[in-house]
């Protein structure tokens, strides 16, 4: 498979011999392993260099700083998204399952899903996926514009709710507590406090507080989930 070119917008790698044991992969690896450990914020070109025992400046044969670095670790995961070849039959489905892995995938790296908010795909394997989604949508009669915009608005979807797992994840951490025993406690206090709320303002909330509590974080996404993809299925063309 050929090289894909630079974004235009790239500063180019600096053109410096670097150390023989370095290579992207190597660097990406050291990237993966601080981001898993010390989170987004501790994720710099200086830290990626520590871990590999050099310093900054012999990163830059590889990666031309950090904006790249997070693209090709973000590359690195979309490695685990499959897209089935298109049917018209079934095109809602597929889109649907494809999403529900790049879901596992953000939600297995948290730290990850914050900077794809901020990131747009360039490398071969998320670019593969977006390829891959955009045909199933246009083999389903869906058009191009909102397709496009369909697939904008997925990602920022998948990339909001994983990011939220990962800043529920950082209270629970800092808890103390297990998993089921902070949100026990924490349902258990919403409920005290919602139903302590003056009823001639809030009858609503009172009334239903059972549907507003209800479901877990998988759920909500699919529930989420299917919206957005009936939404877009406004605009296929009928078959």
């Amino acid at each position: 498979m050929s090289e894909l070119p630079d974004p235009p917008w790239r500063t180019p790698s600096r053109s410096r011999p670097a150390r023989r044991q370095l290579s992207q992969q190597a660097v990406v690896d050291a990237a993966m392993a601080v981001l898993s450990r010390e989170g987004l914020g501790g994720l710099s070109m200086r830290r990626v260099a520590q871990e590999l025992g050099t310093g900054p400046a012999s990163l830059y044969a590889h990666v031309s700083g950090k904006e790249e670095l997070l693209e090709l670790l973000l590359d690195r995961v979309s490695a685990a998204i499959t897209v089935p070849e298109p049917d018209p039959e079934r095109w809602a489905e597929q889109i649907t399952d494809v999403a529900w892995q790049a879901y596992r995938v953000y939600a297995a790296h948290t730290n990850l899903a914050l900077a794809s908010l901020a990131t747009i795909p360039t490398g071969p394997n998320a670019l593969r996926v977006t390829e891959g989604m955009l045909a199933i949508l246009l083999a389903g009669g869906v058009p191009p514009q909102p397709a496009a915009w369909f697939l904008d608005r997925l990602f920022l979807y998948i990339a909001g709710d994983a990011y939220e797992g990962a800043l529920f994840g950082e209270k629970v951490r800092a808890s103390g507590k297990s998993l089921e025993g902070y949100w026990s406690d924490t349902l258990t206090q919403l409920r005290e406090y919602y139903l302590s709320l003056p009823a001639e303002r809030f009858p609503h909330t009172q009334a239903h507080l059972d549907a507003l509590m209800a479901g877990g974080g998988d759920e909500r996404f699919a529930f989420g989930l299917d919206l957005l993809v009936q939404g877009v299925a406004r605009y296929a063309t009928p078959r």
